[in-house]
């Protein structure tokens, strides 16, 4: 059991414990009263139940269906109402635009083998899985809306800047975390106004 920001968060072996980068983020979260938010790679659920207390609605998200019944179950623990969770391989099952999004991406080079490297492997060379994101999320971002990205420096902050901006999103680097060989990296970014 994780305690954090008033939070009781259950763990589970295969689902990714929240660490530096997920405090990275909970600290800098950019949601807004009233928002519509959607938690990419939610996890033990920790980002998306955070959000509810200010967002009116929030959608967690997660490629490992183990990580989405314990965000459910995490949900429950602490009576969050205003928050549902679903499987989904990046945008593959959410319609609809948010206010935010949020997504801690998988960095490290090479192919899953258990539901776990889900969270850390992002495909060959680290960035498949950040990529496939930045491609798509501008289709789910409203006008005025903020994409949240935690990332590491192992993968290339310039790039994922280049390309964010190759779609339409301006993005800079609104908190930073030296953590043992690697910078944790947080990147807000918006439509161009």
């Amino acid at each position: 059991m994780l305690y954090y920001g008033g939070l009781r968060i259950k763990l589970h072996p295969q689902v990714y414990e929240p660490a530096e980068d997920t405090f990275l983020l909970a600290e800098n979260l950019a949601v807004k009263k009233g928002d519509v938010a959607l938690d990419v790679g939610t996890g033990t659920g920790i980002i998306a139940l955070l959000m509810a207390r200010k967002a009116k609605f929030v959608l967690g998200i997660d490629i490992n269906p183990l990580a989405v019944e314990l965000a459910r179950e995490n949900a429950r623990l602490n009576g969050i109402k205003n928050a549902e969770f679903r499987v989904s391989d990046l945008f593959e099952n959410v319609e609809g635009k948010f206010d935010i999004i949020t997504f801690n991406a998988p960095y490290l080079p090479g192919e899953p083998e258990e539901p776990i490297d889900l969270a850390l492997v992002g495909g060959e060379t680290g960035r498949e899985v950040l990529d496939r994101f930045i491609n798509e999320v501008k289709n789910y971002l409203k006008p005025g809306g903020t994409v949240q990205i935690v990332q590491s420096s192992i993968t290339g902050i310039e790039e994922t800047l280049r390309n964010l901006e190759a779609v339409g999103l301006r993005g800079k680097i609104a908190a930073k975390k030296h953590v043992f060989f690697e910078d944790i990296v947080l990147i807000n970014a918006s439509f161009d106004d």
